[in-house]
């Protein structure tokens, strides 16, 4: 059936939300402001940063620190003073944001950063009856999505990629990749020295024949008050290059099929002259922004693309360490790794190389190290154009209500069958999404031992997406966050620290959970399967979810089809990482898939496309991360709309 033609009154009634002012959002407001769209609405919680100069258009020098969201209005209508533009620093996830505020806008334009955003949109959304349009740019690929309630499938009716993870035990004591170096850098050295003092941290885990030492380890990344920033800083390096190494070698056991790694100390690298040195050098640099103080510039080092000497780390390493106690002492206990922060990126790369070096790992530069600390995928701005001008063509489509002619968009890097903009029909919903098809979960669960808190932040929160939950068993009310009545909040606190079976109203097996998140107005029923015993390493837990949509690891998704249900597991640290184990690059948690050709599209029956050619779509995020897997691209014949 022919798209009925263009018709300029849909976009001059039209009332639309924007939800992120990034490297996408600036392009798409411009767009839609030259587009002829009079009334526009931003909502964009960050505020403007010097790494976003490069491809965020709308912003200038003179506008870091500022709320995006306002100085990208303040932009545009300097070319377009006609239009209405109504910007909202705040988190689109703040309670003002409702189902009500949504309704009052023709259709809805994401240019997030994040999963959890994601999903809140998309449940209200759904809520509010809005068509959405989806988008995410990652360096040179890039994606647009069209998501209509009842006609096209939901943002959560696919899988999404989970990040890489890699269990505590390699980044302590096993690290075969650099970013294995940089992980444990930035999550637990820079946190153990610079960060929250009373949070638990696997820096200190080590091997039972260590365990007899008579050191006091806690006293180790303590500094006395006596003691030299200098000494300060040797004993930190001995220790956590040196001393640890040697510990995790006094474990035969583990270095039997591994190569074994070399304790480094600073006298091994460094003379006591060139240590002494190091920390006594006057910093070259005069200027008063603490983000801008460096170690590099200390050193009289420039270039941040070259790969530092295991010499030039280690100086580097006790130069930033000086640097962080002498000029910034009062930011101690409560800092966080900042990508934007040179000094931290600094330390945490220097940390790693030595860290790498001890292991046979090769030595990366700064600007490497800096794109993995940071989960950094450089962006491209024709990208963010071009995606930003396909939102405004499906979003036109939408609001003529053209969604025959709706087209999900990939902009890919390398052309397949000639074109590098590859359209694909919009699959209808997943009649197993328990979002947008109210199909109900099963929980297995042992509800003996488990207790509510335990449901509560495992699955309702984590694995569920809600913000505000509310929990009911038949007719009687568990649990309720957010505005809660004095009289009922030590109610629930006290079920939250009951096991399931011995809540007011017993949760069993067989019990039906009803949850529910207000805000999003958002409901999915929970059945409750009682399971006395669990794999404690597969599901450490206790707890297997099913009919949830499980996020796919990038090996899961090498080695076998996306399943549904999956257990929790909180013993890994998160890091991005490229597939193949000899690149590191930041784009995680897939490679690249191939687009299957016009003649494979064709001949593909059925039962192939379910059991034959697993190829998937990327799905991406807007200039970091990817974020989801779309759909099984040899068989979307079959789930196209009719």
């Amino acid at each position: 059936m022919a798209s009925p033609p263009f018709s300029y009154a849909v976009v001059k009634d039209a009332k639309v939300l924007m939800v992120g002012a990034g490297g996408i959002g600036c392009e798409l407001l411009k767009t839609l402001a030259l587009s002829g769209f009079p009334d526009i609405h931003i909502i964009d919680m960050d505020t403007i940063e010097v790494s976003n100069l490069n491809r965020q258009f709308l912003f200038r020098q003179s506008h870091v620190g500022q709320s995006k969201a306002k100085v990208a209005r303040d932009a545009v209508l300097k070319f377009r003073p006609h239009i209405d533009i109504t910007p909202y620093h705040a988190n689109v996830k703040d309670p003002e944001f409702n189902v009500d505020f949504f309704k009052q806008f023709n259709v809805v334009l994401n240019g997030l950063d994040n999963l959890d955003a994601r999903r809140h949109v998309n449940r209200l959304c759904l809520a509010a009856n809005v068509p959405l349009v989806e988008s995410g740019t990652t360096g040179f690929l890039g994606q647009v999505t069209v998501h209509v309630k009842g006609r096209t499938e939901c943002y959560e009716c696919q899988p999404k990629p989970a990040p890489k993870t890699y269990p505590v035990c390699t980044i302590t004591s096993t690290p075969s990749k650099f970013v294995h170096c940089v992980v444990w850098a930035k999550d637990l050295l820079f946190a153990k020295l610079f960060g929250d003092k009373n949070q638990d941290n696997d820096l200190n885990v080590r091997s039972s024949d260590g365990a007899s030492s008579s050191e006091n380890v806690d006293d180790v990344f303590e500094r006395r008050k006596d003691e030299d920033i200098d000494q300060y800083g040797r004993k930190i390096f001995d220790h956590v290059f040196g001393y640890n190494i040697e510990l995790a070698l006094s474990n035969e056991e583990t270095w039997k099929n591994r190569n074994r790694p070399k304790p480094i100390y600073s006298k091994d690298v460094l003379s006591d002259d060139l240590v002494q040195q190091n920390g006594n050098l006057e910093k070259n640099c005069a200027c008063n922004d603490e983000l801008s103080v460096s170690a590099m510039t200390s050193l009289g080092m420039k270039n941040p693309q070259d790969i530092w000497s295991l010499r030039e780390n280690s100086k580097i390493f006790l130069e930033a360490l000086r640097i962080f106690f002498t000029k910034r002492e009062k930011e101690i206990g409560n800092l966080g790794f900042d990508k934007d922060d040179q000094l931290a990126v600094e330390f945490v790369t220097a940390a790693a190389n030595i860290r790498a070096a001890s292991f046979g790992i090769p030595l990366h530069s700064l600007f490497e190290a800096k794109g993995i600390a940071g989960n950094i995928v450089h962006a491209v701005a024709t990208t963010n154009a071009v995606i930003a001008g396909l939102i405004v063509i499906e979003a036109i489509k939408v609001l003529q209500n053209d969604i025959e002619s709706c087209r999900m968009t990939y902009c890919l890097e390398h052309p397949s069958r000639n074109m590098l903009l590859m359209p694909v029909e919009p699959f209808e919903p997943n009649k197993s999404c328990y979002v947008c098809s109210e199909t109900p979960l099963s929980l297995e669960i042992n509800t003996n031992r488990s207790k509510l808190k335990d449901l509560v932040e495992k699955i309702v929160k984590a694995k569920l997406g809600m913000n505000i939950p509310l929990i009911m068993c038949a007719s009687n009310l568990l649990y309720e966050a957010g505005d809660v009545e004095d009289d009922m909040i030590a109610i629930y606190e006290s079920n939250l620290e009951k096991v399931l079976a011995e809540l007011p109203s017993p949760v069993t097996g067989g019990t039906m959970l009803t949850v529910e998140d207000m805000q999003q107005e958002f409901v999915c029923n929970i059945n409750i399967k009682h399971r006395e015993e669990f794999d404690e390493e597969k599901e450490p837990d206790e707890m297997v979810l099913s009919g949830w949509i499980q996020p796919v690891s990038a090996a899961e998704n090498k080695d076998k089809s996306v399943g549904n249900g999956g257990s929790t597991s909180d013993a890994a640290v998160t890091a991005v990482e490229s597939e193949k184990d000899d690149e590191i690059t930041i784009v995680s948690t897939l490679k690249k898939r191939k687009l299957p050709d016009e003649t494979d599209i064709s001949s593909a029956t059925t039962a192939d496309a379910d059991t034959k050619h697993q190829k998937q779509l990327e799905v991406i995020d807007d200039e970091d991360d990817l974020v989801m897997l779309d759909g099984d691209l040899d068989s979307f014949k079959k789930r196209r709309l009719s």
